[in-house]
């Protein structure tokens, strides 16, 4: 497939419109070299409202829609267990790829997907991941800037209420790529392995399942090790009693007030919760989804609206700290704390057809690419597994951060 000109837009085609498609179509919508041309779902009702919205063609396949000619990109936005067969299956249609987080099953999958898109000469990104949002790559930038010297430690904390939102099967299936270490795990270890420039030599971690009505891992705590030694904690609650926004200026990522908190829990418990209809109501097409929602959100100070971000993270240095603040970031360092603004919406969908265009227009290397999707995916199944057996897991399938 030859590269896009200067003026023609990338034309995406969307592989499944729910709650994943909400998030990131806004984004796609406001960047100026991509175009939302196909879709393709199981639900009528989806397709309905996406061409209506889009002007689009829809598709009742994912097959169809890759054998559209009209599609340059796909997004795989399909469940999990679907990843790696979707994204071969675009492959197959000389189609470049972005595929939701996370990247597939386990690191066999993986390896196939990378192999399929380096053998037909496609280009396979794996997006919607937070080590995109403007603040991680603000710190990212801070940090290889070497202004505070050389990193020594990245420690992130995110407490959320994944357990308590509406969840089907296969989200609670672990075979099927359910729980959080699959679903929210992959957002904390890219931001992880981003600052500490990629190479994590070795994981240890326990895994926690102590919601009975929602048996899948729920949370973890792991240690991990980069190949030049700097060490790197990840600690995860989702059962949704406590919040890290409560330490972070009101800012995080929550679904319910905490008096929904309390009904929702009681309703589980009684088995009394809708979670076919609650999740409807995510999904596209359902009124209150990717209609509602807006890229590029104006500032407003102190509320961080205008940056998406997740938990908090601290990257310690020689000389200094650097973490989020309410506008941006705050350094600290010899002379105290200072603010650095940052701006720009989360854009997801924006970003990850900006990497693409920029790759494919100009050559810029893609950064979140299928390599380093496997090796994020890699941490979070390492991290199973020493839970499992109680023991350091080394790592074979790392790589460096991807820049120019």
């Amino acid at each position: 497939m030859s590269p896009p000109s200067a003026d023609q837009p990338l034309r995406l085609g969307v592989a499944g419109l729910g709650v994943a498609s909400t998030l990131f179509l806004p984004g796609v919508e406001a960047y100026p070299n991509a175009r939302i041309v196909a879709a393709a779902d199981r639900r009528p009702a989806a397709l309905a409202a996406f061409a209506e919205r889009y002007d689009a063609r829809t598709y009742d396949s994912v097959e169809a829609l890759c054998a559209d000619p009209d599609v340059d990109v796909v997004w795989i936005a399909t469940p999990n267990q679907f990843h790696c067969e979707h994204t071969i299956l675009a492959i197959k249609y000389k189609k470049h790829v972005v595929c939701t987080k996370p990247m597939a099953l386990g690191v066999d999958e993986a390896q196939r997907m990378c192999e399929a898109a380096e053998r037909n000469g496609v280009q396979l990104l794996c997006g919607q991941t937070w080590s995109m949002s403007p603040d991680v790559q603000a710190m990212w930038h801070v940090v290889k800037s070497g202004e505070l010297g050389a990193l020594i430690a990245v420690n992130t904390w995110l407490s959320t209420d994944w357990l308590l939102k509406p969840r089907m099967p296969e989200e609670l299936d672990e075979a099927l790529g359910g729980g959080v270490v699959y679903r929210h795990a992959p957002h904390l270890i890219d931001t992880v392995r981003l600052l500490g420039g990629g190479r994590v030599r070795s994981v240890r971690g326990s895994v926690g399942r102590w919601m009975p009505e929602r048996p899948c891992p729920g949370n973890f705590s792991a240690y991990l090790e980069f190949e030049d030694g700097t060490p790197a904690t990840i600690a995860y609650n989702g059962y949704g009693y406590f919040d890290t926004s409560e330490l972070t200026w009101g800012i995080g990522n929550r679904l319910y007030t905490d008096e929904q908190r309390i009904a929702v829990r009681s309703a589980l418990k009684a088995g009394t919760f809708d979670n076919d209809a609650a999740k409807e109501e995510m999904r596209f097409g359902a009124g209150t989804t990717a209609a509602a929602n807006t890229s590029g959100t104006p500032t407003v100070a102190g509320t961080r609206a205008h940056i998406g971000w997740f938990g908090i993270t601290v990257a310690s240095c020689e000389r200094g700290d650097v973490r989020q603040s309410p506008n941006g970031l705050y350094i600290y360092d010899a002379n105290g704390r200072h603010e650095i603004p940052v701006s720009g919406g989360r854009g997801t969908g924006m970003l990850e057809m900006r990497e693409m265009y920029e790759c494919l227009h100009d050559g810029v290397p893609i950064t979140h690419d299928g390599r380093w999707a496997l090796a994020t995916l890699e941490v979070g199944m390492a991290l199973l597994a020493s839970s499992e057996q109680r023991q350091e897991i080394v790592l074979s399938h790392q790589c460096p951060v991807n820049h120019a």
